[in-house]
């Protein structure tokens, strides 16, 4: 065991070799099924002492590659100032552990550890080497969209490499359980200059270049997470070579999200119904822009916003968070605070909406302008014509100015919409078809529920801005 014999086993540490001594005589031998949580290979080598080290060597041709084989990248390794060892069995003594002398028929046996006594430092653990953009393997999380794995070639010769997917163990009893493999998708760079996400139904094959590396990009299907809130989803991701060389195994993980907290985006508008051509609804001659703040709350309560603020709030212990006012924010840390604001909307309103906000799911909101509301578009404070006053007398709706409504839905859909991108889609990016019926700009369209309001519509894409799914006043 590096670093000493230890007083007693308590835990097993991944990517680390153990020698465990067991009671009994060198004529008793023991089985012990070990159920882990799977890590990526990583090796530390260091000049002092001597390296205890596995390997994720493959049998598939019927045997390990031979120590000259596998570390022809690595020579340093076993070069010929170097010792390395092998523990045979039994006590330890002058016979074991038991030095190799011959690299060229001694084979790498990925289920035993070796002791190397060589003046070399690195990382090496096989001829490929697999660097991910996250640590602990393709762990999505519960937000994550995509993940890189830098993968570099350590032979001189073309490397094909194969990639695949595995199904995780049934976890051991007392452990969390798993609902089902990791819906892990291949992204490829499209010739019109867009990620095309292929689900990995199984193998695939990867061609690198003699010493050099590539950058795969892999995604997650969120769509296909049918668990609960929070459910864990755990596989694998084997890579191998055409040369048998190693066999190596990346785990993968992700958890079902849920929608709450802030999301931020915009509606596109790109067709509007024209009175003069019999209520037709007609494409816009360019699109124009709507932006939406939708906060989702935990229980699932959806509100549409005018603006929302984020920073530290001023009820203790001031942690950060969302609210509908400057006067929740703490009053020394507003210049860290941010404000977010839908302009085309009434001032200071938080409101509720009906349907769900979810893949598959319809969401419909009223979103009101009285007649005498300083955004009115009839509402003009320094024009006589459009103040809501005959002289110095209030006037009613309808009189000077009319009561705006616009019934507004949103409908969920599972991909996006043509031109965008798939990337996180259904977890930190979310959209689909928009509607819109108003109500009082029109001649024809004055009053609520007449059935001839003016129609727009488009489509929609929302961010999540933040997961926070309470909302201070």
């Amino acid at each position: 065991m590096r670093g000493g014999p230890a007083p007693s086993l308590i835990g097993l540490t991944g990517q680390s070799a153990y020698l465990v001594k067991c009671s009994g005589t060198a004529s008793n031998s023991y089985s012990v099924a070990i159920d882990y949580r799977p890590t990526p290979p990583s090796n530390t080598w260091v000049r002092s002492g001597a390296n205890f080290l596995g390997f994720p060597s493959s049998k598939s041709t019927g045997s390990y590659p031979t120590f000259s084989t596998y570390f022809a990248t690595f020579p340093a390794a076993i070069a010929a100032n170097a010792m390395v060892f092998k523990y045979v069995g039994g006590e330890l003594g002058g016979g074991n552990p038991l030095q190799i002398f011959s690299p060229t028929l001694e084979r790498v046996d990925r289920d035993r550890a070796y002791w190397f006594s060589s003046e070399v430092v690195g990382n090496f653990y096989a001829p490929v080497q697999i660097n991910l953009s996250t640590s602990g393997g393709f762990d999505f999380g519960r937000r994550g969209s995509v993940i890189t794995a830098r993968v570099m070639n350590r032979t001189a010769a073309v490397m094909t490499l194969r990639i695949a997917p595995v199904a995780s163990n049934s976890p051991p009893s007392g452990q969390e359980p798993v609902t089902a493999g990791v819906p892990i998708t291949r992204r490829t760079f499209s010739g019109q200059g867009e990620w095309v996400e292929t689900p990995i139904a199984g193998a695939y094959d990867e061609v690198i270049a003699p010493n050099s590396s590539v950058e795969l990009s892999f995604g997650i299907d969120r769509s296909a997470l049918s668990g609960a809130a929070g459910a864990l989803y755990a596989s694998l991701l084997r890579f191998t070579d055409s040369a048998k060389t190693f066999d190596i195994l990346m785990p993968a993980t992700a958890r079902k999200s849920t929608s709450a907290g802030l999301w931020i985006g915009e509606a596109t508008v790109t067709a509007v119904e024209s009175k003069p051509l019999a209520d037709e609804v007609k494409p816009t001659g360019s699109s124009f822009p709507l932006r939406y703040l939708i906060h989702v709350a935990d229980d699932g309560t959806t509100r549409v916003l005018s603006q929302v603020f984020m920073g530290p709030m001023a009820a203790a212990p001031h942690d950060f968070g969302l609210c509908l006012s400057e006067a929740g924010l703490k009053a020394d840390a507003k210049s860290s605070a941010r404000r977010s604001v839908a302009t085309h909307m009434p001032l200071d309103r938080a409101l509720g909406a009906s349907g769900s906000f979810a893949i598959g799911s319809s969401l419909s909101c009223t979103i009101a302008t009285p007649f005498n509301d300083p955004t009115n578009p009839f509402v003009h404070q320094y024009h006589p014509d459009h103040d809501n006053k005959s002289g110095k007398t209030a006037l009613g709706a309808g009189q000077e100015s009319y009561n705006v409504t616009r019934q507004v839905t949103f409908t969920f859909t599972a991909s996006p919409p043509v031109g965008g991108s798939a990337t996180g889609w259904g977890s930190s990016v979310i959209g689909g078809t928009y509607g819109e019926v108003i109500s009082g700009l029109h001649k024809d369209s004055v009053g609520v529920g007449n059935g001839n309001g003016l129609r727009i519509s488009g489509t929609f894409q929302l961010s999540r801005a933040s997961e926070l799914g309470t909302l201070n006043p």
